[in-house]
């Protein structure tokens, strides 16, 4: 039955066997795992009804919602919901940013074995950079189109969920091709994994940590992240942090957790990846900032949630000379709306000052003139545009909207008429060599009514700057 069941055991491809206490470490870890699967099927009712999808027949529990994805092009894939989705997630999709917990829903993507990216050469994989500056994290990938319209925000580091049990939502976008686009673009990539939570987690949907398995859970986490990573283009030398959500701090939990992230740090060190985690100030990073000076593997980087406001590297339960080299980010505001470039995200806020995922690929020549994700909107167009001169260089450009129509020769009645082409909207722009910009361009005073009158324009977008120019087709349509 072609049903893309999120919960997952680790499979053997992805096991190094340079490394020999494996078979031992998953002998002993299959029963955990096997208990949170029949935990999670235990919790939901049997089967009771058939869904009928792209020719196949599906058993789904009954009193679970079942969601056509083609006819909700902005419904976030909640993989922590009991529900149904069918189809193949949008590259738009609108998830809230806090989005955490079990995977339990049921996604049937017949093109999922089609659509499959291919892990990419050693050579091609981006890998470690320390970055200082903005950032925001959102819960989905954003698509291609959204982050070029927010290149015109003041961010420039972006964290990615790459993988983990309790990860809430779906990655349309996340795959090879476009950590290296985004990388090439100049963004800073935060790579994100959720994988079992504190025993006293305040995630109550979240899958737990065993303390009796927690070192051993830690390294089969630390394997399964980097097996994520790789398969996406993040190479050795890549960070990848752990989300470890918030929790109560007793002795047994915090003993617990501290366990699980030193084996997730020396499992990630021992596959040549830098080690991060991202908690909460008032207890996971306040448990591990317990920890320096100790005989403890410390996390190379820290990412601490305290939602003061503050854009700074600063916080109250992490000492002044620890994690001081370019070592933490900071988030400091929680989910909300932002938009940019006419594309809203619902985001969480971070100052960055630490490990990133970029600026490491081989910087390909740049085309003098790129031009792409081209978006029809009301009486208007909107444009990326990129200017492929060297930096220190200004390219001045123009935008011209053309069309077709009958006029008359003359302006008497019954005068005899031809096709013409002319003009429905014009502006120029300056754009700095290897800079880029979201343009929007409306119609003019001959453009608009003819749209209001047709109720659609086809029209040819021209785009110049000196030696180069480029040319799409574009229909326009009211209310649109």
């Amino acid at each position: 039955m072609p049903q893309n069941l999120v919960q997952r055991d680790l499979p053997r491809s992805r096991i190094d066997s340079r490394l020999p206490l494996f078979g031992a470490v998953m002998r002993l870890l299959r029963p955990a795992l096997a208990a949170v699967v029949l935990l999670a099927i235990a919790a939901t009712p049997a089967a009771a009804k058939t869904v009928h999808f792209d020719g196949q027949a599906v058993d789904v529990p009954n009193g679970w919602p079942v969601f056509k994805l083609a006819e909700h092009p902005q419904l976030c894939v909640r993989m922590d919901r009991r529900a149904v989705y069918l189809g193949r997630p949008a590259p738009s999709q609108s998830c809230p940013s806090q989005a955490i917990g079990r995977q339990r829903a049921i996604l049937v993507d017949p093109s999922a074995g089609a659509s499959a990216v291919a892990a990419p050469t050693p050579e091609a994989a981006a890998t470690g950079e320390e970055y200082t500056g903005l950032g925001f994290d959102a819960c989905a990938a954003p698509s291609s189109a959204a982050m070029a319209d927010w290149e015109d925000s003041p961010y420039r580091a972006v964290g990615v969920y790459i993988g983990g049990l309790n990860r809430a939502c779906s990655q349309p976008n996340l795959t090879s091709a476009w950590v290296g686009e985004q990388v090439a673009e100049g963004w800073h990539l935060i790579p994100t994994y959720v994988g079992l939570q504190a025993p006293t987690s305040a995630c109550t949907s979240c899958a737990k940590l065993s303390p009796g398995l927690a070192s051993i859970q830690g390294i089969a986490a630390a394997r399964d992240a980097v097996a994520d990573a790789q398969s996406i283009g993040m190479g050795p030398g890549s960070p990848i942090y752990f989300d470890m959500e918030a929790y109560t701090r007793t002795s047994s939990a915090t003993r617990a957790t501290l366990t699980f992230l030193a084996a997730w740090t020396d499992q990630l060190h021992a596959l040549g990846y830098t080690s991060g985690v991202y908690s909460s100030s008032a207890s996971g990073i306040a448990d591990l900032a317990d920890q320096v000076g100790e005989d403890y593997s410390l996390p190379d980087d820290l990412w601490f949630a305290n939602w003061n406001g503050g854009k700074n590297a600063l916080d109250p339960y992490v000492p002044d000379d620890a994690w001081i080299a370019h070592q933490r980010i900071h988030q400091y505001r929680g989910g909300h709306d932002e938009a940019w470039g006419g594309t809203t995200i619902n985001i969480d806020n971070n100052f960055v000052e630490g490990a990133t995922v970029g600026g490491t690929l081989a910087e390909p020549a740049l085309p003098p003139l790129t031009v792409k994700n081209v978006r029809p909107e009301a009486g208007a167009v909107r444009v990326w545009i990129r200017c492929g001169w060297p930096q220190g260089e200004s390219c001045p450009g123009r935008i011209i909207l053309r069309t077709h129509a009958r006029l008359p020769l003359r302006s008497r009645p019954g005068a005899p008429s031809k096709v013409v082409r002319f003009g429905v909207s014009h502006r120029t722009f300056r754009l700095g060599g290897g800079r880029s910009h979201t343009f929007r361009v409306g119609l003019n005073s001959r453009g608009r009514p003819l749209l209001a009158q047709r109720g659609y324009l086809k029209t040819q977008m021209l785009v110049a700057i000196p030696g180069s120019r480029a040319l799409r087709a574009v229909e326009l349509r009211r209310g649109r």
